[in-house]
């Protein structure tokens, strides 16, 4: 398995698991994306990112633990917004048809000590197994550059780069990646 995790377990997350899910939603904004935005697009970046708990809800929305400590989460949604938090602008909670709109990739992220050991991958699999059981054909996500390289080498296309601007004016890079299930 080389330097990839071991002892992974992924299981759905739950309201409870929220504090820990949110502690380690900042720590990789604020590692992970550092070679990507600067400092005031990452400190704006926790407007347009961050968990909509309407996936814990719906029961797509997984934790992944290494023995027992919290090293990713992710989830998918069958709900029409594509990005974002509870918090963030534009969200839109009609049910999506299957049969012709795509399912949405929602809020990956990976603790920065345990980046590139398939977490995301584990993650990325089983939100497409899920939507694809639920009978969906194509998945759709709103990519920060961090993620891109994980998702090309996933088999996602770009679609279209956006800039998302804060309340503040801050633009944000985002990258809207598709594929086929």
């Amino acid at each position: 398995m080389g330097n990839r995790a071991k002892n992974l377990r992924i299981v759905n997350a739950l309201s409870n698991d929220l504090p820990d899910l949110r502690d380690l939603m900042g720590k990789s904004i604020e590692s992970l994306q550092v070679p990507f935005l600067n400092e005031a697009q990452i400190r704006a970046s926790y407007e347009v990112m961050g968990l909509d708990t309407q996936l814990i809800k719906d029961n797509t929305y997984f934790a992944v633990f290494a023995d027992e400590t919290l090293v990713g989460c992710g989830g998918w949604s069958k709900r029409a917004t594509l990005y974002g938090g509870d918090h963030s602008k534009g969200r839109n909670a009609r049910l999506l048809d299957p049969s012709c709109e795509p399912a949405r990739i929602r809020a990956m992220y990976t603790h920065p000590d345990h980046a590139r050991r398939g977490i995301g991958r584990l993650i990325l699999e089983t939100c497409e197994q899920a939507a694809r059981d639920a009978g969906f054909a194509r998945a759709e996500m709103m990519a920060t550059l961090a993620g891109v390289p994980l998702y090309l080498a996933c088999g996602y296309v770009k679609i279209e780069e956006i800039f998302d601007t804060t309340s503040d004016g801050t633009k944000i890079p985002l990258i809207r990646m598709g594929k086929q299930l």
